[in-house]
């Protein structure tokens, strides 16, 4: 489904440049710890990591805000931090990469989100340790995370919710945060959980991946013919307007909505299908598929708010995909990259 043309990708990638990204939702650190790995423990069967060196990168809600600003953005994160040494080292690799932070709520009981991975000098993982509470957020902070997510709503052109099941994404917040963008006509993209599915109506696009998408709908997602009307089917069971799915090496399927009034039941708005179509997977070498979703809702929320088509902004992502699974961890795409990429696929 190419629509896109080399020029009018130029000037869509030229307009990310600017544009204000509001991403909501369950902040994580990755902290990585590197070593050599030449003998097995004799007290276990489990390899012996000599420690070489560590790294931190942005994970979840804040990897989106670190792809949208690794795309040109502007970008600004809401979520919980624990009072701990985690949540300073968000703040700091956020204040390094010019991500906004003050939307960022303490919550003193909790823990900021942490994923330790050991992981050898050839990058392959040898086990991961996670520091974390994913109860939902208490009423008390709730009401704090909606405060800050309506002050910059204000000054956002896209909103961007990253559901991990981290306690953030609750039914409240999101009815406000929906109520909010609509009233300022600013549309809300959301890279869901299943558990919390019923949470995102009047949403503008959900990204559910395959298996995501099948859980969602009670149906395996293999075929084109499957991808379609699971798609049909989320877009019915979460009451949103469009769905782009993810499919790995099968590309995306992307069912376009439009609001078509009031549903019959009295639950929200209901959405018409405009449009349906697959995009094939860009060719490219698979290393690591962790953080690729955060890519593509990046993308996509950049380029329907340069002005973009959601086809194009479906098109373009596809693109940022298939960079972003050819590196390890979570990962980011510069415009140039993006650029690059569409014209080799066009060559």
């Amino acid at each position: 489904m190419p629509t896109l043309t080399p020029a009018r990708t130029a000037a869509l990638v030229a307009s990310f440049a600017g544009r204000r990204v509001l991403v909501v939702g369950d902040v994580m650190l990755d902290h990585f710890l590197f070593g050599r790995v030449e003998r097995i423990s004799p007290e276990a069967p489990v390899p012996v990591v000599a420690f070489d060196h560590d790294q931190y990168r942005l994970g979840g809600a804040a990897n989106v805000a670190h792809n949208a600003r690794a795309l040109g953005a502007a970008a600004e994160v809401v979520g919980l931090v624990g009072a701990d040494e985690a949540a300073d080292v968000v703040r700091a690799e956020a204040g390094k990469l010019g991500i906004g932070t003050r939307g960022l709520v303490p919550a003193g009981d909790r823990p900021t989100t942490r994923k330790v991975r050991v992981v050898t000098t050839r990058n392959q993982q040898v086990a991961r340790v996670d520091y974390e509470s994913d109860t939902e957020a208490p009423a008390a902070l709730e009401a704090a995370l909606a405060e800050a997510a309506a002050a910059c709503v204000a000054e956002a052109d896209v909103v961007v919710v990253s559901d991990y099941l981290k306690g953030v994404v609750t039914h409240g917040l999101m009815r406000h945060l929906v109520a909010e963008a609509g009233r300022r006509g600013v549309a809300v993209l959301v890279d869901p959980k299943i558990p919390h599915v019923d949470h995102y109506a009047g949403a503008t696009l959900v990204t559910p991946n395959h298996h995501e998408a099948g859980i969602a709908t009670s149906m395996r997602v293999r075929t084109d013919d499957e991808a379609r009307l699971a798609a049909r089917r989320f877009q019915q069971r979460a009451r949103c307007e469009s769905v782009l799915i993810t499919r790995g090496e099968h590309g995306m399927w992307l069912l376009e909505g439009r609001w078509a009034g009031e549903s019959p039941a009295g639950d929200g708005r209901r959405a018409d299908v405009v449009s349906e179509a697959r995009l094939p997977a860009v060719a490219r070498e698979v290393s690591d598929v962790t953080g690729a979703g955060d890519t593509v809702i990046a993308c996509v929320a950049l380029a329907l708010a340069a002005g973009a088509m959601l086809a194009e902004a479906a098109e373009l992502a596809n693109h940022a995909a298939g960079i972003s699974v050819s590196r390890f961890g979570p990962a980011t795409v510069s415009p140039e990259e993006l650029l690059a990429c569409f014209h080799a696929e066009r060559a």
